[in-house]
């Protein structure tokens, strides 16, 4: 098991809390959630249910049959199972025969494809929980990819499944330094911290896409082979995974593709004109289902009155795909890798990654118990300033700001005088273009570190850092 570490802890817990435990696992797809709760589990589960993506209730009712069968030997006597309900007494039925020593564990897997708006299975399930589940020292596992819905329909249930669920689990993509023992371990691979960070940047931390990555060949022949290929696994990944996770999910890929026009994020009012999806509940429902599967991020801008968001395309599968894969056929990647535009795009690329280790570059800064903000900045020109875009800034509560230059360069980055000047000049300019009394340090965020590091700067981080 690569990381996970806190979670597995509480779930080992849970064996042995001597009472019932709902428990909830939320995660985008391809994470791992599946994996996490096999491995653990692995000598527990007496019954696992896995829902069929678009099913029809008969199709999901007959794998359910089909399951008791695996599990318990369970055989029809005539016809199918008419309900949900009529299931779930059946599997009541089952349990109350299994004789274990071991406390037992149902697992039940991608419940949003299984309970559509008509098929009554959490009215069903909220049945078997209070009635019988609840009384009986057992653990149930209900996973899902569509974070969304497993909030609204699951976790905030005002029926029968009403603060029910005993834990949440959320879990998250690898950071670099779990997908590099991931490579290591279970790949075999050993790249560098370089090739590890260049794999990140396109494919980020999903196991299922770390796990494609074959060996003999370096990152572009396997970005390459997994991406651009004839039969190439992720080819037609981007429309397949927000098919999987949203209904109506053609809305979701317009606001994905609206926020990839403008890295740096986007306002409400933004996203309106470049997605065409009229602002109103549609949009905001959208938005918020993209963001708890964690493929946008929001962050209200620094010194903004109105505290009006800005939502950032953070994905960087998405990212990569928008931008090199969608409508290009027959790409020679191990050439395009080495052309300017993708060097261009990595510098961008690092920004990202960056945002996506906010509590690794706290803890580097000795900060990482200190509550902060992050946000990008952009000092509008003016009479005293010719405009500037901050990269990222951490806004702490114990009243500094860190104002972080990125820069992802093959060789020590050099600060001539002429940019020293034009560092201190945006200190400066962002002091009073933000009217902050905060203590502002000056950060670079580097790939190899600096040639030269002047007076000015305050600190330093290298890639090292981050593994």
């Amino acid at each position: 098991m690569i990381g996970r570490k806190e979670e597995t802890v509480l779930l080992k817990n849970l064996l042995e809390s001597g009472e019932s435990e709902l428990v909830s696992i939320l995660g985008r797809r391809r994470v791992g959630k599946t994996f996490l709760i096999r491995e653990v589990y692995k000598d527990h589960i007496v019954f696992e249910f896995t829902g069929i993506q678009d099913g029809t209730r008969r199709q999901q009712l007959d794998s359910f049959a089909f399951s008791m069968q695996q599990y318990f030997g369970w055989k029809k006597t005539t016809g199918s199972i008419g309900n949900w309900l009529e299931a779930f007494e059946i599997l009541i039925g089952l349990l109350l025969k299994k004789k274990s020593k071991k406390k037992p564990v149902v697992f039940i897997d991608e419940l949003p494809w299984i309970a559509g708006k008509k098929s009554d299975f959490l009215k069903a399930f909220g049945f078997f929980w209070n009635s019988w589940a609840v009384k009986n020292n057992i653990v149930v596992v209900i996973c899902g990819s569509a974070a969304s819905w497993m909030i609204r329909q699951v976790i905030n249930n005002k029926g029968g499944l009403h603060n029910r669920v005993t834990r949440q689990i959320y879990l998250q993509p690898f950071k670099c330094k779990e997908a590099k023992a991931f490579l290591q371990q279970q790949q075999g691979l050993q790249f560098t911290d370089d090739q590890v960070t260049e794999l990140y940047m396109v494919l980020g931390g999903i196991p299922y896409y770390l796990k494609l990555v074959p060996k003999g060949c370096s990152v572009a022949q396997a970005v390459n082979k997994i991406c651009f290929a004839e039969n190439a696994p992720l080819k037609n990944e981007f429309g397949n995974l927000y098919a999987a996770l949203f209904a109506n999910h053609y809305n979701h890929i317009a606001v994905i593709k609206a926020c990839y026009s403008k890295w740096k994020g986007m306002s409400h009012y933004e996203i309106v004109k470049a997605s065409g999806i009229a602002s109103g509940g549609t949009l905001t429902k959208v938005l918020e289902e993209l963001e708890m599967a964690g493929f946008i991020s929001s962050t209200a801008p620094f010194t903004n009155v109105k505290k009006e968001k800005l939502y950032r395309l953070t994905d960087e599968f998405s990212l990569f795909y928008l931008r090199f894969m969608a409508n290009k056929k027959n790409t020679d990647w191990v050439s395009v890798s080495q052309s300017q535009p993708f060097k261009l795009w990595q510098g961008y690329a690092f920004e990202n990654f960056c945002f996506r280790h906010i509590q690794q570059i706290k803890n580097v800064l000795g900060i990482g118990a200190v509550i902060t903000s992050q946000y990008a900045y952009n000092i509008k020109a003016g009479d005293s300033n010719s405009g500037s875009q901050l990269d990222l800034i951490l806004d702490r509560n114990d009243r500094c700001i860190n104002l972080c230059e990125i820069k992802y360069y093959e060789k020590p980055f050099a600060i001539t005088p002429q940019y020293g000047r034009v560092l201190e000049q945006r200190v400066k300019d962002f002091r009073w273009h933000s009217g902050t009394k905060k203590t502002v340090f000056l950060t670079f965020i580097t790939r190899a570190g600096l040639k030269n590091k002047p007076p000015l700067v305050d600190n330093e981080l290298t890639l090292d850092d981050f593994y």
